[in-house]
């Protein structure tokens, strides 16, 4: 319809983030290269960052010690996945590093895998909040932690079942991403997170487990067809999926599944001609995406406006549309 990279490029002390992003992975401006330089130290001084530390106690935490996962959104594990997506440098500021390192040290279970219970127990641990802590603990710096190799060895195997894999009738409750949240059926949300961690491994770092993993989950999300995501679901299927947001919680969107299936190779598969078509379907005739899921009001600062067009939303498309490009 129009280009929307220009909207994208210009200052905005609300939303330095995509900026940085637009320069550093649609335009492929080098991390050192000036201006990629100078938005990412916008990131750490202007819009939501700065208010999201501001916010962090002293021992690394966000409102309460323990694993993290309350309140939402405000406790510490929302604040790691949320840091990752604005593009927060741990390099230029020590409290997003002790943040990850809180979260490594408080939330992690006996099994490798983190856990929602602020006492982190096996059973605590699913896909979603597993997948999204490891896409953006790498995104943070942490790929090589020990900690975190752990816990992609356990997403890999929980999707698998190999070597003997444990699972609990609560939490991850089966392979084939089957939880107990979604009273033991195969999870759309689940698999989407879980991929997404897997996908951010450089494919040369990806273990055997990983690989078969991945090729379990590529050929779950295309069981149906991603535009529908009618993945097993005792209710209705969940209108989120069709609401692009930003950002996203444990939930996924038909935008996610896309952007995830093109990262793994698969962008030119005609199985994905018709999420494609219903992404493009909702562009504006100035080439921008709106917001349509948000977490305002529950977060410690808010993100842009519902029902509007949306920078980050528009950012997750052309990450997507490049990716299909390429391929």
């Amino acid at each position: 319809m129009a280009d929307p990279l220009p909207w994208l490029l210009e200052p905005d002390p609300e939303n330095p983030g995509v900026r940085y992003f637009a320069l550093t992975e649609l335009l492929d401006r080098p991390s050192d290269d000036s201006e990629a330089l100078a938005a990412r130290r916008e990131v750490m001084t202007s819009g939501p960052v700065p208010v999201i530390l501001e916010a962090q106690e002293v021992d690394g935490f966000w409102v309460k010690p323990g694993s993290g996962y309350s309140p939402k959104y405000r406790g510490t594990t929302w604040q790691i996945i949320i840091l990752a997506d604005l593009g927060a440098d741990p390099a230029a500021d020590e409290r997003v590093q002790r943040g990850c390192e809180y979260l490594l040290s408080h939330s992690i279970a006996s099994s490798g895998a983190f856990s929602v219970y602020t006492k982190p127990v096996p059973s605590g641990s699913v896909n979603c909040l597993n997948g999204n802590l490891l896409y953006a603990l790498q995104r943070l710096g942490y790929e090589d932690d020990p900690r975190v190799q752990t816990a992609l060895d356990w997403q890999a195997r929980a999707i698998t079942g190999v070597r003997a894999f444990e699972y609990l009738k609560s939490g991850t409750s089966g392979p084939r991403f089957a939880c107990s949240v979604n009273e033991g059926q195969s999870c759309g949300w689940g698999a989407v997170k879980a991929m997404k961690a897997l996908a951010a491994v450089s494919p040369e770092q990806r273990t055997p487990a990983m690989e078969w993993a991945i090729e379990a989950g590529v050929e779950f999300l295309f069981s149906r067809d991603p535009a529908v995501a009618d993945y097993p679901y005792t209710q209705r299927v969940s209108s989120t999926w069709f609401k692009f947001g930003f950002p996203l919680s444990y939930w996924s969107d038909v935008l996610e599944s896309t952007a995830v299936l093109a990262e793994l190779g698969y962008g030119n598969d005609p199985r994905l001609a018709s999420a494609m078509e219903f992404i493009l379907s909702k562009q504006d005739t100035r080439g921008r995406w709106k917001l349509e899921n948000s977490l305002n009001g529950k977060m410690w600062v808010d993100i842009e406006e519902k029902k509007k067009p949306s920078k980050w939303v528009t950012l997750r498309v052309l990450r997507v549309l490049k990716r299909v490009a390429r391929a």
